[in-house]
């Protein structure tokens, strides 16, 4: 599976962006797609997924209430609307996709494709 992200950019305080992954080389079909976040000098962080087949997404406290993951299933793309964004959310963001099971599905090192990153930045 190949993924593409994109949407980022430079946004103010309060302000949203939609991020996007389409995938290709196969479906997301069978796997869990995410997407995690890493600012300068922190490790990489869960900010959400969704078992791609069903189920209810799942939200690191951080951004609940805020940022909502979606999927489209003809065009086989994630999606992952941010709103209220704050200074503290910049950073380089994600997607993945991952064979994971439910203790697991929030650790980036149990997912096997990435995106290449796309970097938002939010000035206050």
């Amino acid at each position: 599976v190949q993924l593409q992200a994109s949407g980022g950019g430079l946004v103010q305080a309060g302000g949203s962006l939609r991020l996007s992954c389409a995938a290709s080389g196969r479906t997301f079909s069978g796997y869990t797609v995410g997407w995690f976040r890493q600012a300068p000098g922190e490790e990489r962080e869960f900010v959400a997924y969704v078992r791609w087949s069903g189920g209810s997404p799942v939200y690191a406290d951080s951004v609940k209430g805020r940022f909502t993951i979606s999927k489209d299933f003809a065009k086989n793309t994630l999606y992952l609307q941010m709103n209220t964004l704050k200074p503290e959310d910049t950073a380089a963001y994600y997607c993945a996709a991952g064979r994971t099971i439910a203790t697991t599905s929030q650790n980036f090192r149990y997912y096997d494709y990435w995106g290449q990153g796309t970097l938002v930045t939010v000035s206050s």
